[in-house]
């Protein structure tokens, strides 16, 4: 299961803003929440109630990875790995490159779920180069930082 211990890395959401002309305002702890509710939809590989979730907090937080990376989890846990990959190359309209660089390692398990392990190789790499939780994603999944995953794990993280 990708959810698992993965699911509660750096994509949690951070901050209140809301794009303008939205007239619902999701506070940081409700998104937390609503998040939570969604992976653990994602986690059962349950697309239509991570999509409901999900495609909601991505109106709602359109420049954040996190909605993109919940959907991507579900149908990675559906079996339909290539379609996560897909739904994660439409990173452009994320805020930030930090943002961007979380959604391509995800893009990169989702490609080696797919059975693209030279692609997933190759995106992980120049990803790992990069500064950001996104980073060091890569580098736990293509092995080279192996010591912080068993910390995690250790750490109930």
């Amino acid at each position: 299961m990708v959810a698992g211990n993965l699911n509660r890395m750096a994509f949690m959401p951070a901050s209140p803003a809301v794009p303008d002309g939205t007239a619902f305002v999701l506070d940081a702890q409700d998104a937390r929440l609503l998040t939570e509710v969604g992976m653990l939809a994602a986690g059962a590989g349950d697309v239509k109630r991570a999509d409901a979730i999900f495609g909601a907090l991505r109106q709602l937080r359109p420049g954040r990875a996190y909605p993109l990376v919940g959907l991507a989890v579900a149908r990675m846990n559906a079996g339909r790995a290539i379609e996560a990959a897909r739904l994660l190359e439409s990173d452009a309209a994320l805020d930030d490159a930090g943002e961007r660089t979380l959604a391509q390692a995800w893009r990169g398990l989702a490609l080696q779920l797919a059975g693209r392990g030279e692609a997933s190789r190759r995106l992980l790499t120049e990803t790992a180069g990069l500064p950001g939780a996104g980073a060091r994603l890569a580098r736990q999944l293509l092995g080279l930082d192996a010591g912080s995953i068993m910390g995690q794990l250790d750490n109930g993280a």
